[in-house]
């Protein structure tokens, strides 16, 4: 029997990772013109495009390791692409929790947080 937990997870990872990219991809030059003023006062002003683009690929990449990684668990009881999903996920919300703390953005942060327990919790889960 596979597990609903990890499922449940992996399908809330990637509904928020799917959707966060498509944002991006969509709004591409609304979302760079926020986040340069966002991070005006920090090392990365000069360079949010190349920032926004590294966020973006690991974003998809953790959003599609998830849904393959849910189906996986359901069909044959596999892991490891939830695993490696799961391990994305983690990885790209570090990133993003690096970025809100170099801004000051401590509420964005523990925000960040809130999406990092579950994360975590799957890759505990699964390995």
């Amino acid at each position: 029997m596979f597990n609903i937990a990890s499922i449940l997870i992996l399908a809330f990872l990637a509904v928020t990772f799917l959707q966060s990219g498509y944002d991006k991809v969509m709004d591409w030059k609304g979302n760079v013109s926020w986040l340069k003023e966002h991070f005006a006062k920090t090392r990365l002003k000069n360079h949010v495009p190349l920032a926004l683009f590294h966020v973006l690929i690991l974003e998809l990449i953790s959003g599609v390791l998830c849904v393959v990684g849910g189906i996986e668990l359901m069909v044959n009881n596999g892991r490891v692409f939830g695993l490696y999903g799961g391990i994305f996920s983690c990885i790209t919300l570090i990133m993003l929790l690096f970025g809100q703390r170099l801004a000051k953005d401590y509420d964005g942060a523990r925000t960040i947080v809130i999406y990092f327990i579950p994360a975590v919790m799957v890759v505990y889960w699964l390995s």
